[in-house]
């Protein structure tokens, strides 16, 4: 059966004790830690810089860190949060002007590479760079917020990029992000998505290892 991943973001943690609450989460069963840096630029909101993903690795988190850059520009970041202990760096296509530079900076630096999609960004970049991609993330609400809800028409996008990497033998990560649940995360799955970003779903709830668990266990059964 395929891996699926489970990204809680530290978005919707407990920012008073985040140390202690993301090592609550992988301790309860999370797979890697998402972390979605939003500048107020490219999108709404002002989250948080590299600092944060250093202090977690120096808390002694060694778990794989996921940075999602909502972010413009994106270059100087990509170098800061590398040195800051990030593993997976992905930014938006709308952010840069480089995609393939942008792409191999974060590779020269150590990471793992990927591309970002917002539920109105076309599809058709794909067709020049999807073979320097290790993750292509589908946004399923527009970036900028937590807790929003799900947008229907991801699913139609995450089966055209599933067949996609499918057809052509990728090793291809397909993450999504935004209004990911219990209730809908049998579809995104079938759909094809194998990384799970999932913010107040978990953290909002008492019991991360139950809701974890859950979710998991969701997945075993109702896979197609």
């Amino acid at each position: 059966m395929k891996k699926f991943i489970i990204a809680p973001s530290i978005l919707s943690a407990n920012f008073a004790c985040l140390g202690e609450d993301i090592k609550k989460v992988i301790e309860a069963g999370a797979d890697i830690i998402h972390l979605d840096v939003i500048d107020n630029h490219y999108a709404p909101n002002l989250t948080f810089g590299p600092i944060i993903c250093k202090a977690l690795r120096n808390y002694g988190i060694k778990t794989i860190i996921d940075v999602h850059l909502m972010a413009k520009p994106v270059d100087r970041l990509i170098v800061d949060f590398a040195k800051a202990g990030a593993n997976y760096i992905t930014f938006h296509i709308e952010a840069i002007k480089h995609i393939d530079s942008t792409l191999q900076l974060i590779k020269d630096n150590g990471c793992k590479a990927g591309v970002a999609f917002n539920p109105s960004t076309p599809l058709n970049y794909l067709d020049y760079i999807i073979d320097k991609l290790d993750i292509i993330l589908i946004m399923s609400v527009n970036p900028g917020f937590s807790g929003q809800t799900f947008i229907l028409k991801t699913i139609n996008k995450l089966s055209q990029v599933r067949k996609v990497i499918n057809n052509n033998g990728y090793n291809i990560h397909l993450e999504v992000d935004g209004g990911i649940n219990i209730n809908n995360i049998i579809n995104v799955a079938n759909a094809g998505a194998d990384i799970f970003v999932i913010g107040s779903a978990i953290f909002n709830q008492l019991n991360y290892k139950i809701t974890i668990d859950s979710i998991r266990k969701k997945l075993t059964e109702n896979i197609k």
